[in-house]
């Protein structure tokens, strides 16, 4: 038996690891100045139910990504709320909008399993009573939208130098191993009449695209995060923030970002201190920022939101209709 095995604390599974440095990486290359994913906080967290886990909280400002419908009836500058609680293998997603849209919401669980996709009553207990249309999420032939496309990211061309997996054809959740599955109820809300089915339409359109695009790109970086351990992957998850944040130009004080110590259930851990041998404090070279980026003239100074209290006076009469949420499946 290895000498340094703690039975208390198993490894984490490969797809854990894997995921974590795709969503840091990932935020990072689809942020840009004004624009991206911000990072407000990451800490661990312990639930009674599902045990020790990471609670984030982020905004996401993506007004430019909107189709020209969505952007005449929000403001010019707003962001999405996004909050996650990760209990690996089950997380919890919510998102919504500032308080100007209230009546707008996602709510995504997510379970992991090592299977094809198979178990298809795996949220039976959740939504059992819902109406449910289930989309299977091929990595290697579904297509995605041509101004995401790298070859580089491809399943189908990319060959792993370190574990020997790729490159993907068509069949290859029959007879590919190693092999896992994830499980996500999406549901979607969206009470304003006039714009309900179109908008959640268009928000399950985007969450299938973007778990799509994540899962490829976490297939294809499989040699860069392979080798890593958690407290690696923390490091890293914690430098890519900081830079995703003075990316899109908000700084804030520094993220703190640690693992959950072995404490009884019944005592919630705060933060725990940086590792006493820091792994890394610089970050990697594909993070550095531009120091001589000139400052675009036509930014406001200033930026004022919509009073919430004003425009609760003009909200437009609400509908109730069945919700039918979308489990997308990503092997």
């Amino acid at each position: 038996l290895p000498i340094n095995w703690d039975y208390r604390r198993p490894p984490p599974h490969p797809y854990k690891i894997g995921q974590l440095y795709m969503i840091s990486k990932h935020s990072h290359e689809q942020s840009d100045r004004g624009e991206g994913v911000e990072v407000v906080q990451n800490e661990p967290f312990e639930d009674p139910h599902h045990g020790n886990g990471q609670f984030t909280e982020k905004r996401v400002y993506l007004n430019s990504k909107l189709p020209s419908w969505a952007r005449a009836v929000v403001p010019k500058i707003f962001y999405v709320t996004e909050k996650a609680w990760n209990y690996y293998p089950y997380t919890i997603t919510g998102k919504s909008l500032c308080s100007f849209l209230p009546k707008f919401s996602i709510h995504i669980e997510t379970k992991y399993e090592d299977n094809k996709g198979s178990n298809d009553s795996i949220f039976d207990n959740e939504a059992k009573d819902l109406e449910r249309e289930v989309c299977f999420i091929d990595i290697a032939c579904d297509e995605i939208p041509e101004r995401y496309y790298k070859e580089s990211e491809d399943p189908k061309h990319f060959k792993s130098e370190k574990t020997g997996r790729g490159q993907l054809r068509e069949g290859w959740r029959d007879n590919h191993q190693p092999i896992m599955c994830s499980y996500k109820l999406v549901t979607v809300k969206f009470e304003v009449w006039g714009l309900q089915t179109r908008v959640e339409q268009f928000v399950h359109k985007v969450v299938r695209d973007i778990l799509l695009i994540g899962h490829r790109q976490a297939f294809a970086w499989v040699d860069e995060w392979y080798d890593m351990t958690m407290d690696e992957v923390r490091e890293f998850e914690r430098a890519t923030q900081e830079a995703t944040n003075k990316k899109i130009g908000i700084f804030p004080p520094a993220i703190s970002i640690s693992s959950i110590p072995l404490l009884p259930s019944s005592v919630r851990s705060a933060p725990s201190s940086a590792p006493s041998t820091p792994l890394s404090t610089d970050a990697p070279e594909f993070l550095s920022v531009p120091k001589d980026r000139p400052r675009k003239k036509s930014a406001p100074e200033t930026l004022t939101l919509p009073d919430p209290e004003k425009k609760a006076t003009l909200n437009l009469p609400g509908m109730h209709p069945s919700d039918k949420p979308c489990r997308p499946k990503s092997e």
